[in-house]
């Protein structure tokens, strides 16, 4: 089937680039939107980034505000995870996981931690669908993708909880009172 193995080789190969070979040059927002659709697997049209969806991540301390209308590499790292992330969490806990993934504000450092992860799973996900499979099973391996999705956002969630209560000053426990 000709669309699985589109699907196969695009998780086996397609990559964001490395830090080292983001453009040297700020760029501008139109030049951001038009880069960004390279960076992460898309296979639908209105995928994509807009400006409109920048200013809101500046907005919402996700992302650092452009220099001067110009963009560097670290807003190309951020946005790529961002938008990745965005498909399975929130901007709340998109913004969380940033903060504890980047604590020291090291874009560089984060994004190859990032891309590290992606091609992990991407490669852990192209294996099962690489397991040899009658066309009829579609169904079953979209239904086990579906479900492993969900277990896997769960177990994100909860871990977000926990670090933002970690982050959190601990508040004294009252004392019992005596009988």
């Amino acid at each position: 089937m000709e669309e699985m193995e589109e699907l196969l080789r695009r998780l086996k190969e397609d990559r964001p680039v490395a830090w080292e070979e983001f453009p040297d040059l700020a760029l501008y927002m139109d030049q951001v939107i038009s880069y960004m659709p390279r960076q992460l697997i898309q296979f639908q049209e209105g995928e994509g980034l807009t400006s409109a969806m920048v200013n809101n991540y500046i907005k919402d301390g996700l992302l650092p505000r452009a220099e001067g209308k110009r963009y560097r590499a670290s807003h190309l790292a951020y946005l790529t995870a961002i938008c990745a992330m965005k498909r399975v969490l929130t901007v709340r806990e998109v913004k969380t996981l940033l903060s504890a993934c980047d604590p020291e504000g090291k874009p560089d450092s984060f994004y190859s931690r990032f891309c590290q992860a992606l091609d992990e799973a991407l490669d852990n996900t192209a294996r099962t669908v690489e397991q040899p499979r009658e066309d009829e099973d579609l169904a079953g391996l979209a239904l086990t993708l579906a479900l492993r999705s969900y277990a896997d956002q769960l177990a994100c969630t909860r871990l977000l909880d926990i670090l933002g209560q970690q982050g959190q000053p601990q508040q004294d426990k009252p004392e019992k009172a005596k009988k």
